[in-house]
């Protein structure tokens, strides 16, 4: 779903791959956008959507938001525009429009524009920035379980000078809530000149579909929101449900490892394993080439391979294999792969420093440091290999937002009814949204259908189930819903 960085811990979201359409952009006799559109990427077309850094208060300016828009060269009949959000938060939505032609099959391309765009504080939108690369390496690479005195005194003083260096970096730091992207997205949509906003939004992005909803109920057209945040649990709730969650995944990858002929675990494995090689790991560092890939990118890499039990299963098997030898390489590659990390020690973008920032604006903490600190215990206890790693994720957010003073999300609202049905997505050994959460967020929106897929990994739509693509698919080319609480299987 979302990161809790190293600055307490660990990278949960959501990433799509790259490739890059062929065909030319095509006109559409029905396309009113009133967006000033220009080619890029070869072949696709991007705009700048201008939006109120503050809607209580214009005085203060404008931020860019930066827009991304693909055209099946064989669009017919079309519908409108379709906005896709892979999540984070932290994720660019332009630079996964980029895949248009694979995040969604090919009927609903031939029906829609796929629009992405970067929320406030993303990638090529008016930027948050906190850290350089170095200072990134430095962060991934820290003791992310700070239990003892002297450790949480550097945690401390680690997670202040994040804090510093954002303040001092990114003005206006208190304006880049979900809450305000989700207005920016009513911008968006008239900019576009649809009707209603068709949205496409994973993990996280849920969360900003759902906000969306909430503020604007009477413009919900065609909705899927695809491993659901549950927004009425408070941060602490959500922190320990993941962890049980992810806790979960490992013990059912360790399950199914001997099932495999390169399984690298003993016959008797159990999650302890895990959490000694961790242990094992924070006192000699395994090896990558020239870099030293400790506990916190080791967690990182495991973490980031439980997503996934089609590809990252197996990169966890050869990665757990290299580190009895003392090779870090394949742990490295998965914590990489998602920190957004270059082979030559640039990042990406800035996904990392936005995905603290906005979450701790989204979800305000209720403990103090000194309470985050007592109760870790308890995260340890329901989930005993990742619990303890984010135990600790709040202190940041509680020096952040004592520093910037952000407006109090109005964020749980009891239950609200929306002008079109909204498809809820939710998978069964989901780690990073449980499913759960998808159960609570259907009952939530009032009307809302729930998608169940049965399986393993995070979010369902294109992840192999015909049932669950047909269901989706048909609902976005027709407008027709699926049964209620439709199960799906692989």
């Amino acid at each position: 779903m979302r990161k809790t960085l190293s600055l307490f811990l660990i990278a949960l979201l959501l990433t799509g791959c790259s490739s890059t359409p062929t065909a030319s952009f095509p006109d559409a006799p029905n396309d009113v956008s009133t967006l000033s559109w220009s080619a890029c990427h070869g072949h696709f077309q991007c705009a700048t959507l201008k939006v109120p850094v503050d809607y209580t208060d214009e005085s203060l300016g404008q931020f860019d938001i930066a827009v991304l828009r693909y055209r099946d060269p064989n669009q017919h009949n079309r519908i409108g525009s379709l906005v896709v959000n892979p999540g984070g938060p932290g994720v660019s939505g332009v630079q996964y429009a980029l895949d248009a032609e694979y995040i969604v099959n090919p009927d609903v391309l031939e029906r829609y524009d796929i629009v992405g765009f970067d929320p406030r504080g993303i990638g090529d939108s008016t930027p948050i920035s906190c850290l350089t690369a170095a200072e990134q390496d430095a962060s991934f690479a820290s003791d992310p379980k700070p239990d003892t005195d002297a450790e949480y005194a550097q945690a401390l003083g680690d997670a202040q000078s994040f804090v510093d260096k954002c303040v001092a970096k990114t003005p206006n730091l208190a304006h880049f809530s979900t809450q305000e992207a989700a207005r920016d997205m009513e911008l968006l949509r008239q900019g576009l000149g649809d009707k209603k906003l068709n949205y496409l939004g994973f993990s996280y992005g849920t969360y900003l579909g759902t906000l969306y909803a909430q503020q604007f109920p009477e413009k919900v057209g065609r909705f899927v929101l695809d491993g659901a945040v549950d927004p009425s649990l408070t941060i602490e709730e959500q922190t320990r449900v993941q962890a049980v969650a992810f806790d979960q995944a490992l013990a059912n990858f360790i399950t199914d490892c001997p099932k495999h002929k390169n399984c690298p675990l003993p016959i008797d494995a159990t999650p302890q394993f895990f959490t000694d090689l961790f242990h094992q790991v924070a006192k000699q560092p395994l090896v990558a080439g020239d870099r030293q890939i400790t506990e916190g990118l080791v967690v990182t890499g495991t973490a980031s391979a439980l997503y996934d039990d089609v590809s990252g299963w197996p990169m966890l098997r050869t990665a757990i294999a290299e580190a009895q030898n003392g090779d870090g390489t394949t742990f490295a590659k998965l914590a990489d792969v998602y920190n957004g990390r270059n082979s030559d020690g640039t990042y990406t973008n800035n996904e990392n420093d936005a995905n603290i920032v906005i979450e701790c604006l989204d979800w305000q903490q209720s403990k103090s440091n000194d309470q985050i600190r007592t109760s870790a215990a308890a995260y340890t206890k329901a989930a005993p290999v990742f619990g303890p790693y984010v135990a600790f994720s709040g202190i940041t957010c509680n020096l952040l937002n004592q520093a910037i003073n952000p407006p109090t999300p109005d964020n749980h609202k009891i239950s609200f009814n929306t002008a079109t049905p909204v498809l809820v997505i939710g998978t069964t050994q989901d780690p990073a949204t449980p499913y759960a959460w998808a159960k609570r967020l259907s009952d939530y929106i009032a009307g809302a259908h729930l998608i169940t897929l049965k399986g393993e990994g995070h979010t369902g739509y294109g992840r192999g189930s015909a049932c669950t693509d047909d269901a989706v698919d048909k609902y976005l080319t027709t407008g027709t819903t699926p049964i209620k609480n439709l199960i799906c299987t692989h």
